[in-house]
């Protein structure tokens, strides 16, 4: 019989996420407890105070009729205060008609909710963004505000708190509470802002921080950092369904079923609209993906689905002749990048540069593409006539399937990505380090969009290879391949190969420019924090790579020429 794992308790490593910034930055930070070392693997931390509001939850009635009216009828003994779990990703899946509903209680009926959902929602179009520019909602718990400004604005200016939360951790803290397991412990988030729980959750109206997360209790298991997450629960789940019967079990289709099923189990009450409603018995039991249990009010929905980033092609489309400069330099790292992708892999491309990575693949090299919303053979961008508002990527936009297909919910995706079972993963930068160290998800004072998925795609990078497709240097000229990250880490020794693309601009007579086109290719050392040099492009020399590069790296003996 193999042995099985002995947990050691003792203290976490050093946290490698830069405590600098907090410091110069939040004035408060100075004085609640940055982590220290202490026994048992358990960090002291001042603990931030938490609002959580205990109310009366709608009541559920076994024996009747599950199916209401209206929304408005459903939603009418909601009461402020609540904790409403709103299903969806972006805007597909999202149960406009209900949240229509709860926008026409207004704040005077309905206010100070604390509203979980993976975003917000589309300013001015769908979603959350609903209530929240209508002041009903108090706190956000989610994991990527994404484009919404006025979200922005009103958390930075004291209006609502945001407590942002890695998404597969989001998914998973859902799927605990509906499962009826108090808490559990994740690798995603170590070594990072997370764990100290230094990410602000509220600002006063002058801009200053008023409120933090909650540091996590940290263990080491198998001599890496593991965060110990709480299950969160709901009073009211609200999601949208493909279809559902009068018992209240419910099919969703394609990415619609993100969050709605995880949601459902975790509230005391929830409520599903659906596009069509049928009787007992006309679901087969093989297509149900929420059993009628989870379920206790439907309603008819009456807004049609929305699609938040539409993205289609063209018959012709391929590969081709980019247009414009900035295009072929995207082209030219998701060139290089396709070379990691080899025959058979599964692969996770987030959104951006990496996507473009699977167009030079050679003919016959299948990989399958997993999406973290829950797609795992992800496609092309649809033709118009193939548009389909609920399948949708990680970006949100508007995408296919491939034969062999599979779709899911959130939580399954996660653990395929915690898991290792996902090859390679390819994501942008704001910075990576000479040891491996990303920063991809904030500036402080100037972007703070939050971290999304890209915690949790870096948090296995000994089954899962991290790699990094960006710019060389920032809009600033500032060099984004540095010895120490400065920014906040999205994970700790994780990058295993960094490909980077830089134009060199040198002026020339009568104000022409020589423009100059150079790629390069560096391999991490994650257990040494060693970065080597090891491809370069035609034409161009190590020495301008060096002024270009803040971090310190050796050369590969044979340095390779890229394509």
């Amino acid at each position: 019989m193999a042995s099985v794992p002995r947990v050691v308790r003792r203290a976490a490593p050093p946290l490698l996420a830069s405590t600098k910034w907090l410091a110069m930055s939040c004035p408060q930070a100075r004085h609640r407890g940055i982590p220290t070392r202490t026994g048992l693997g358990i960090r002291n931390f001042s603990q931030s105070t938490r609002h959580w509001r205990s109310v009366v939850p709608p009541p559920v009635q076994r024996g009747g009729s599950k199916l209401y009216a209206t929304a408005d009828d459903a939603v009418a003994d909601i009461q402020s205060g609540s904790v409403v779990l709103s299903a969806g990703f972006g805007l597909c899946g999202v149960a406009s008609t209900l949240i229509a509903a709860l926008r026409r209680r207004g704040p005077d009926s309905l206010h100070s909710l604390t509203a979980v959902s993976n975003n917000a929602g589309a300013e001015g179009r769908g979603g959350l963004a609903l209530l929240t520019e209508n002041g009903q909602v108090d706190r956000m718990i989610m994991s990527f505000l994404g484009s919404n400004k006025t979200l922005e604005r009103q958390y930075l200016t004291g209006k609502i708190a945001v407590e942002l939360c890695p998404q597969g951790t989001l998914a998973e803290r859902i799927r605990a509470a509906g499962s009826g397991i108090p808490a559990f412990f994740t690798p995603t988030g170590g070594n990072t802002l997370v764990q100290q729980g230094a990410i602000p959750v509220r600002f006063d109206a002058d801009g200053n921080v008023v409120e933090y997360g909650q540091p996590r209790e940290t263990r080491i298991f198998g001599g890496k950092p593991f965060l110990l997450e709480t299950a969160l629960h709901g009073d009211v789940a609200i999601l949208r369904a493909y279809k559902v019967d009068k018992a209240g079990n419910c099919v969703f289709r394609y990415t619609t079923r993100s969050f709605g099923p995880l949601m459902a189990k975790a509230a005391r009450v929830s409520i599903v609209e659906a596009e069509n409603i049928v009787e007992v018995g006309e679901i087969d039991p093989n297509e149900i993906d929420l059993p009628g249990i989870y379920v206790d009010r439907i309603v008819p929905a009456t807004e049609s689905s929305l699609v938040e980033t539409l993205k289609t092609r063209a018959v012709e489309d391929g590969v081709g002749e980019p247009k414009g400069e900035a295009q072929v330099r995207r082209n030219r790292i998701a060139r290089r990048a396709a070379r990691e992708l080899k025959h058979g892999f599964y692969v996770n491309l987030g959104v951006g540069i990496p996507t473009l990575a699977p167009s030079f693949l050679p003919a016959g090299h299948q990989v399958w593409i997993q999406s973290e919303n829950g797609i795992l053979g992800m496609g092309d961008y649809p033709l118009p006539d193939q548009v389909d508002p609920d399948i949708v990527n990680a970006g949100k936009e508007t995408v296919t399937l491939v034969p062999g297909a599979s779709t899911f919910d959130s939580s399954e995706s996660f653990s395929m990505i915690r898991g290792g079972h996902v090859d390679v993963s390819i994501l942008g930068a704001l910075q990576v380090s000479a040891n491996g160290d990303l920063a991809n998800y904030m500036i402080p004072g100037k972007v703070f969009k939050g971290m999304g998925g890209a915690m949790d795609l870096v948090s296995n990078p000994d089954n899962t290879k991290i790699v990094v497709a960006t710019e060389h240097v920032a809009k600033d000229g500032t060099s984004k391949i540095v010895q120490s990250c400065s920014l906040p880490l999205t994970g700790a020794r994780v990058v295993s190969t960094i490909i980077t693309d830089l134009v060199s601009l040198a002026p020339l007579e009568r104000r022409i420019l020589l423009m100059t086109l150079f790629q390069c290719v560096f391999e991490v050392d994650r257990k040494k924090g060693t970065l080597t040099l090891t491809e370069i492009a035609p034409g161009i020399s190590v020495d301008e790579v060096r002024a270009k590069t803040d971090a310190t790296f050796s050369v590969v003996d044979n340095l390779g020429v890229m394509e």
